[in-house]
């Protein structure tokens, strides 16, 4: 995937910075000054956007009945450090790419009579299909052809660099490879996505021994197969997982390949976001109100407890929305819960998604209004009809690629956490400790007064992988710390972060949940470096998760808010099932809800 304008995108800063040593590249940082680093960084960008349309236009040349072909709207498109014709698909997604490949050479195989089955269980996250060895002169026969029609690619699996599926060439190259990868490459109207190679289908020939077809290498189901064995027909979802809207088909496989795997997950996941809309004028009187009615006490607050960037909204919602139904298309609900506010933008119709009031969910109403996200992460195992197992997001995190439920949890049940490198600090809870320290400093006392282990690490900014269990038997364990944090209206020195550290740990001790491996990011967009790391990040697109958040309100909110935007709208520019049309996004009012039953 790509990002035009992007310099970090430029193949020549991406060679330099994978040549030259890194101890290497911090002494030019200390002797070169910013300004002449970053001129020199869009040079290169700009001698590599010029090789590119070069690049571009010759393959455009060779290839230009296929761009003419009305059937298809094609492009060439840069496919990380080359050029691809690729078919320009509206709402493009990773799994869709994927399902659409698998789709695509059912298809060819079926038309043209070829034995063959679907694989799975080899660890990957790429459909794959098998054809008897036999049949391999046919396959190419025909593959050759569909590939000159609708240009594609093709490689050794192994690594090797994709070539023309509709040259002759790259058939004798491939001769000798038992596994191969077929892609027909597609992009978004933007071209800030494009699917190619790493999205494609994988092609195995089985040869025949002793009356059996013997896999080329390793699944986790069947070394081999009978010649004549069963074939059944299934859907092609179980082979690559796609949002239910979209349709794929069936296809053929062995019985071996239909029943359940120990390594899948036969449960239904569900997920989970808490969002608040900070420019809603009735929610803003009410925050101060409360802000009010607090300070005139004898409790004071810390000055990160109700800080506006605690609660700021740049549109993040819709963005992970977007990452949801671009990486994570398993889950199976999504429930936002708000204080009755809906974002104007936002399809409440759309199946699967629900919105939850906090009085929905509150064991106590006499908590609302709340304005801390301890309090309302305490109570989020209380959502009617939430599944056993849920992801819990902020707003301002989002999957950077495609995530499987592996990721966060085992297929027996058992969640994944993911520790920070940052420690909660040690000591007592003192007036001047952050809100995040005081509420990690109150989980270790109860992991040690309920389990005599000492806590030392944060948890990272990455999506929570939760058991409504667990978080009940929480509520009962720690009744008292966990009505304390209900009733907390803002951060406070006494809060427990439940969702967030506490349930990790105590699942942790009590053998029902294990230390996860997340490839994570974590972006400060009040760091003089933010826009580099984003660019970056755009160009690689080579972190699971990543969280783009700030402590402190900006100077120039506005520039802030826009270079969010920016990057944002690039790396998620498909929107998601769950936005309504552009013509019906007019703002919606939330009816008189918890907030107007405050009474200051």
């Amino acid at each position: 995937m790509v990002s035009p304008g992007n310099p970090e995108n430029s193949a020549l800063v991406s060679t330099y910075r994978s040549l030259v040593p890194v101890r290497a590249r911090r002494r030019i940082v200390r002797r070169v000054p910013r300004p002449l680093r970053v001129a020199v960084v869009c040079t290169l960008s700009a001698l590599d956007s010029i090789r590119s349309a070069l690049a571009k236009a010759a393959l455009g040349r060779r290839h230009s009945p296929a761009l003419r072909d009305g059937r298809a709207p094609m492009r060439v498109v840069q496919s990380a450090d080359r050029h691809v014709l690729a078919t320009v698909v509206p709402g493009a997604t990773e799994w869709a790419a994927r399902a659409r490949n698998l789709h695509l050479l059912v298809a060819v195989l079926e038309d043209a009579e070829i034995d063959y089955f679907a694989v799975r269980g080899n660890g990957k996250n790429v459909p794959c299909v098998a054809v008897p060895a036999v049949f391999r002169d046919d396959v190419e026969e025909v593959l050759l052809l569909v590939f000159g029609r609708n240009p594609g690619y093709v490689s050794a699996h192994a690594g090797g660099q994709p070539r023309n599926g509709g040259s002759a060439k790259t058939w004798r190259r491939l001769r000798s490879e038992q596994v191969l990868r077929l892609c027909w490459s597609v992009c978004d109207p933007t071209e800030n996505l494009v699917f190619g190679h790493e999205s494609g289908c994988d092609l195995e020939f089985w040869e025949e021994a002793d009356g059996q077809l013997v896999a080329p290498r390793p699944n986790a189901v069947v070394a081999s197969t009978p010649v004549r064995g069963e074939r059944r027909r299934v859907e092609q979802r179980l082979f690559s997982p796609v949002p239910s809207l979209y349709g794929t088909g069936r296809t053929r496989t062995l019985p071996e390949f239909t029943a359940p795997l120990i390594s899948d997950h036969l449960y239904p996941i569900d997920l989970v976001y808490t969002w608040v809309d900070d420019s809603d004028p009735v929610w803003r009187r009410r925050k101060e109100a409360a802000q009010r009615n607090l300070t005139a006490g004898p409790t004071s607050l810390h000055e990160q407890a109700a800080n506006d960037a605690r609660f700021t909204s740049r549109d993040e919602l819709r963005y992970s929305l977007r990452s949801v139904h671009q990486y994570a298309p398993w889950v199976r609900n999504i429930f936002l819960v708000t204080a009755g506010q809906v974002p104007g933008w936002l399809d409440i119709e759309y199946p699967g998604l629900h919105v939850v009031d906090h009085r929905e969910i509150f064991s106590d109403p006499d908590a609302l209004p709340t304005f801390n996200s301890h309090a309302i992460e305490s109570q989020l195992h209380h959502i009617p009809e939430l599944a056993e197992h849920f992801l819990y997001l902020n707003d301002d995190v989002f999957f950077g690629r495609p995530v499987l439920p592996d990721h966060f949890f085992h297929p027996n049940g058992l969640t994944k956490f993911f520790m920070s490198k940052a420690l909660i600090p040690t000591g007592q809870i003192k007036p001047e400790d952050l809100p995040v320290d005081a509420a990690g400093k109150n989980s270790r006392g109860l992991i040690a007064q309920e389990f005599g282990t000492v806590i030392s690490q944060k948890m990272k900014h990455t999506p929570h992988a939760l058991r409504r269990s667990v978080l009940s038997e929480i509520e009962e364990t720690y009744a008292r710390a966990h009505w304390v944090t209900q009733h907390a209206r803002f951060r406070s020195p006494y809060d427990v972060p439940v969702a967030s550290s506490l349930h990790h740990y105590y699942a942790y001790n009590s053998a029902r949940a294990t230390v996860g491996d997340l490839r994570y990011v974590y972006i400060d967009i009040g760091d003089s470096k933010a826009e580099q790391r984003m660019n970056r990040l755009l160009a690689r697109r080579d972190f699971d998760t990543f969280c783009v958040n700030d402590t402190v309100v900006p100077e120039d909110r506005e520039a802030q808010v826009r270079m969010v935007s920016r990057f944002l709208d690039s790396y998620f520019p498909v929107p998601s099932p769950y936005e309504r049309t552009a013509g019906a996004l007019a703002p919606r009012v939330a009816a008189p809800t918890e907030l107007e039953a405050f009474q200051a």
